[in-house]
């Protein structure tokens, strides 16, 4: 998968509305490209450390919706969002870089702290025993297993909605609503 990619009309387009958006579009194509060259383990942490410096920004404030699932393009574009766009742009970042994406999930979880929800990428290595955990609020990338603050409730990409019984995926769902708005919305091209 190659997207996100911007044509040439769109980056003049955006230009014209803000030279900055451009210039991260550009910055964020050329660090896929050095990025594309390095060993998978490189290439979380990279991803997820360079995402990780865009600005958090809440829905009701970027977009004046609750809970709106911003498209990798649209994030790039507005330079901020929150904790869904991160695990989103992430998502499809990892794919362009050659990462299965039956292997990657969007994680809703529960904070056992302040027992709010929000969500994160998992990426399921062959082999591993817990998935790891890419989280706009900490540059390290460890085990699910490592990270006693989350509860995970629901894993969610193209096969389906996932639940973890006895220590392994169980399907619970074919689909997600929200996901598979985002997925249209990503079709043409958003």
């Amino acid at each position: 998968m190659d997207y996100p990619t911007f044509s040439k009309t769109e980056l003049e387009k955006i230009a014209q509305k803000n030279q900055i958006s451009k210039n991260r579009i550009i910055d964020y194509t050329q660090q896929m490209q050095k990025m594309a060259k390095l060993p998978e383990e490189k290439k979380l942490q990279k991803i997820n450390t360079y995402l990780n410096y865009l600005l958090p920004q809440y829905d009701a404030i970027n977009n004046n919706k609750e809970d709106f699932w911003a498209t990798p393009k649209e994030f790039l574009v507005a330079g901020c969002g929150d904790c869904e766009d991160y695990a989103i742009i992430k998502y499809y970042s990892l794919q362009k870089l050659g990462f299965d994406k039956r292997k990657l999930f969007l994680t809703i979880v529960q904070d056992k702290y302040t027992n709010g929800y929000h969500m994160v990428l998992s990426y399921f290595q062959p082999g591993a025993d817990s998935p790891l955990i890419l989280d706009n609020l900490s540059f390290r990338i460890l085990p699910l297993q490592k990270r006693v603050d989350l509860k995970p409730l629901l894993f969610i990409n193209d096969s389906g909605v996932y639940k973890i019984e006895s220590g392994k995926l169980k399907k619970s769902a074919n689909r997600y609503q929200k996901f598979t708005e985002l997925q249209k919305r990503v079709a043409k091209n958003l």
